[in-house]
């Protein structure tokens, strides 16, 4: 971490201890981390000429594929948290760009089953394949306890923001 990334303003408005700058260099790097991350969600939809919803009902379909899952359109809703009507529309618009398909279900002949395309795995891999490798280089250098310092640091993180605080009154 350079002098400049510890003595960002922090816009915080905490002691300004040891502790604190620490902190704040931590936030301050996860901020730059978030950011880098939104911008390569974005290059990553516009290469692929798709929207926000459309990656993560693709990215779920791929990995429910690779687990050997079945999803149908209601799963889709339920995951993405969208009306089974902006469902459908989407799964229309996947299957018109060939990103996924739809498929009788193997067993309950009322229903349909949707599946990315392979044209879909491979555009994925070769979209985010090099990103990934890199992402998991650093991730793998990590020694043993730097890695449990780090992900406990994640989860504890993910904890913080996840809790819905009570709205003051005015």
């Amino acid at each position: 971490m350079t002098t400049q990334e510890i003595a960002e303003p922090s816009g915080y408005w905490f002691p300004d201890d040891d502790a604190t700058q620490r902190g704040v260099a931590v936030l301050n790097a996860l901020r730059r981390y978030r950011s880098a991350e939104t911008a390569m969600r974005r290059r990553t939809r516009d290469s692929m000429g798709m929207g926000e919803t459309d990656l993560l009902a693709v990215r779920y379909l791929l990995q429910a594929q690779r687990a050997g899952r079945i999803v149908k359109p209601k799963d889709l809703s339920a995951y993405l948290k969208i009306s089974s009507a902006s469902t459908t529309i989407l799964i229309d618009r996947l299957v018109k760009s060939n990103h996924v398909r739809r498929a009788p279900h193997p067993t309950d002949r009322r229903a349909l089953v949707i599946t990315p395309t392979v044209e879909t795995d491979d555009e994925v891999r070769a979209t985010l394949g090099i990103m990934h490798r890199r992402m998991m280089d650093v991730a793998e250098g990590l020694s043993a306890d730097d890695a449990r310092v780090v992900a406990t640091f994640l989860e504890q993180m993910r904890s913080a923001v996840d809790q819905v605080d009570p709205v003051p009154e005015h």
